[in-house]
């Protein structure tokens, strides 16, 4: 009887994952974060390449995505009269509104705001939690120093800022509105 097959496939279970703490391009035997995601050979390795750029975009996406629900949701506020601007009666514009909290020092001003709705409260935190989850996620992966998991942690990067980050306000930037974190942890 020949149980050759039975040898393979017991290496296979008993491979090792490599870790290693300096830059490395190994492709087999590494270990993407978890000891369940083994890279066996060439086809899985190219499966996991695409699975973190694809991280590295959903990303991106979480924080255009945590962006337009911002948005929205200052909207329906302003729309329902809450804040400083407010919307026009005769135009159905939004105007800003000028109230005596303008001479309060810009320190004091942080910590004022409208409150948020349970809804969006709850909506926005899930949005950041998981963002700060996929930003920790390729954080790991990056730890990996292999030198093409890191390469497609970037590239997934580009691509989620090319793709979700199309459209700028200008004056929002030039004005300090926006602070772009990146790829930040979070």
């Amino acid at each position: 009887m020949d149980h050759g097959h039975h040898h393979m496939d017991s290496e296979m279970t008993n491979a090792r994952c490599s870790m290693y703490m300096l830059w490395n391009t190994n492709i087999i035997d590494t270990c993407v974060v978890f000891r369940q995601w083994h890279i066996h050979n060439n086809f899985q390795f190219i499966l996991s390449f695409l699975a973190i750029v694809a991280l590295g975009c959903s990303y991106e996406w979480l924080r255009d995505l945590q962006r337009r629900y911002d948005r929205k949701v200052a909207i329906e506020l302003i729309n329902s009269g809450k804040g400083k601007n407010a919307v026009s009666q005769n135009t159905g514009a939004i105007v800003l509104q000028a109230d005596e909290d303008e001479l309060i020092p810009l320190v004091s001003k942080a910590t004022q705001g409208i409150p948020v709705p349970l809804t969006a409260r709850v909506t926005r935190a899930v949005l950041y939690g998981a963002s700060v989850f996929v930003s920790f996620f390729l954080m790991l992966v990056f730890m990996t120093y292999n030198a093409y998991l890191i390469l497609a942690t970037v590239i997934g990067a580009v691509m989620g800022h090319y793709l979700y980050g199309a459209q700028m306000d200008p004056d929002a930037v030039l004005g300090g509105g926006i602070t772009s974190k990146g790829m930040s942890c979070h």
